[in-house]
């Protein structure tokens, strides 16, 4: 089952507070409710889901066991987001069984985003799994999910070249800059943090001719970022900030524990644009500062805002300008998607009818040999003896196939593999 709160129904302040916490949710899952065997969360700038591995009876999750995980998963939620637990409750759309599925093969492949058919929503897929591999919170289930919707995101990427016009949260934001910073050749770049969207951020740049390209980091890791992308590393904020003309914040992080509010504070912007006036001989305005802001649990304090020559953008600004994607693409990316996700729950529940086809196979080897040992004080020649075997054999092998096929289908069809009865199936075939 999969609990989803996005974009889609919640406004981003709502959904950054929400999110609160999102991976200890993950963890906390499966210590607290015994039912929920395996859980993943997904956070990201505009979705936080977590999707569960509930014990099932009869082969079937049932309505009651998927209230009682969604209950004890909200509050979890609610405690680390300090709402009530009716308000976490609300916010969530719960899906059991195919649907839940469905719509982790579409979110894997863009068709849930913001900016539909971005890529970067596949990676972030690929590292939910990671992190909960990492944290034992993670089943077996749960990572045959995932893996088969990440391949069948690369699937519809490759065949439906949905999203291969690069679009994205961050090209979208850039091209949302973009009027208001120096052509790109000429500009100067800060990425402030090294979380989902940083790498995604100097490629953005890249592509458009930006060169000037540095990162800083509260959190340390600027060094290696900066050496795995081949990027500079910016020692100090504020000297990054006044001489930047454009500041893509993404850090990824939840909210700050040490009591600050913000990453970029106003007052280090204010102080970054005395520095720039000063360095451009006093002149005010003489050049402007562009901060995007993609981070869900906001990085930059909205009071910048208010200065003169800055221009902040966050994700609310981004989601008002996404541009339309083309309804045939869109359209083949589903049918790609829903196929395969069909394709998995099938494959999902024939797991569950291995054991009964073992029995059959067995019931049918040892009749058959019987049979052939019985056979042979019947036949007084080998050639015969040898044919008879072989009419046996062909017969225990067709009989066999039908004897499987009517076990997958019956399973497909809803039945629970561990009722299933080998002498009736065999007696129902010989009617």
């Amino acid at each position: 089952m999969s609990m989803t709160a996005s974009h889609h129904d919640l406004d981003l302040d709502a959904l950054e507070v929400l999110s609160a916490g999102a991976h200890s949710v993950a963890r906390s899952a499966v210590v607290t409710c015994q039912a929920i065997t395996g859980s993943v969360a997904l956070a990201t700038c505009n979705r936080f889901e977590l999707y569960l591995d509930v014990d099932e009876r009869n082969g079937r999750l049932t309505d009651l066991a998927a209230d009682h995980a969604a209950q004890e998963i909200a509050g979890l939620v609610a405690a680390e987001s300090g709402v009530s637990l009716a308000e976490a409750l609300s916010a969530f759309t719960v899906r059991t069984g195919a649907d839940a599925v469905g719509h982790l093969f579409d979110v894997a492949a863009g068709l849930d985003s913001m900016v539909l058919g971005e890529r970067e929503i596949a990676g972030q897929v690929r590292r939910a799994l990671a992190t909960a591999h990492d944290d034992g919170t993670t089943s077996a289930p749960l990572e045959r999910a995932f893996q088969h919707a990440s391949r069948t995101s690369k699937g519809v990427a490759a065949r439906t070249q949905l999203g291969a016009d690069g679009r994205s949260v961050v090209s979208v934001a850039l091209d949302l800059a973009e009027p208001s910073v120096p052509p790109w050749r000429a500009a100067r770049a800060v990425i402030v943090g090294t979380g989902a969207y940083a790498g995604a951020s100097v490629a953005a740049l890249r592509a458009r001719g930006c060169t000037d390209v540095r990162v800083w980091s509260s959190s340390g890791r600027a060094e290696a970022f900066a050496a795995s992308h081949d990027v500079l590393v910016a020692h100090d904020l504020v000297d990054a900030l006044s001489d930047a003309d454009v500041v893509v914040s993404c850090s990824g992080t939840s909210p700050r524990g040490d009591g600050a509010a913000y990453l970029v504070h106003a007052a280090a912007v204010v102080q970054a644009r005395a520095r720039a006036a000063s360095s451009a001989g006093d002149v005010p305005g003489a050049r402007g500062l562009v901060l995007l802001d993609l981070a869900l649990h906001r990085d930059v304090d909205p009071a910048v805002a208010d200065e003169d020559d800055v221009l902040l953008l966050d994700l609310a600004a981004v989601r008002a300008n996404v541009p339309s994607e083309t309804s045939e693409r869109v359209r083949s990316a589903r049918a790609m998607t829903a196929g395969a996700a069909t394709a998995f729950v099938e494959g999902e529940r024939l797991r569950g009818a291995d054991g009964a086809i073992v029995r059959i196979r067995e019931r049918i080897e040892d009749e058959l040999e019987a049979e052939i040992a019985r056979s042979r004080r019947t036949f007084s020649t080998d050639a015969d003896r040898a044919a008879h075997e072989r009419s046996l054999r062909r017969f225990a092998g067709a009989l066999m196939h039908r004897a499987i096929s009517r076990v997958r289908a019956s399973v497909l069809a809803g039945a629970d593999p561990a009722t299933v009865d080998v002498d009736v199936v065999l007696e129902q075939l010989a009617r």
